[in-house]
């Protein structure tokens, strides 16, 4: 079992940027492909960023490109998230998410954590 705690989220202006953290227990997440995901209200889960075990190759959804970057510290057990140029479409709660599988479809996730809010106000 692994136990995800997201951190970081809060209130930001369009253009601001914020750095989410995903503390892991239980088992080291070097095992794991790591991801994020994003739910606005009203609105399915949608994939955001994900990266490798080893860190080393990193994925994107469009909306995140260019603007979002995701790294983790294997030592430390946890995973990043470095928003930058936040826009109010941004809006939604963040949770981190961990794999043994590749994917961007949040069912193929077996952990998640319990989400942090993040609000951008235009």
């Amino acid at each position: 079992q692994v136990q995800l705690v997201e951190s970081g989220g809060g209130l930001v202006q369009a253009g601001g940027s914020l750095r989410l953290s995903c503390a892991a227990s239980g088992r080291t997440i070097s095992s794991y492909i790591m991801a994020w995901f994003r739910q606005a209200p009203g609105k399915e889960r949608e994939f955001a960023a994900r990266i490798t075990r080893s860190g080393g190759n990193t994925y994107y959804a469009d909306s995140a490109k260019g603007r979002f970057t995701i790294s983790r510290d294997n030592s430390k057990n946890t995973l990043y998230l470095q928003m930058n140029s936040l826009k109010p479409e941004d809006t939604a709660v963040y949770y981190c998410a961990a794999t043994t599988s590749g994917s961007s479809d949040p069912r193929t996730y077996h952990y998640w954590g319990q989400g942090t809010q993040v609000t951008v106000s235009s």
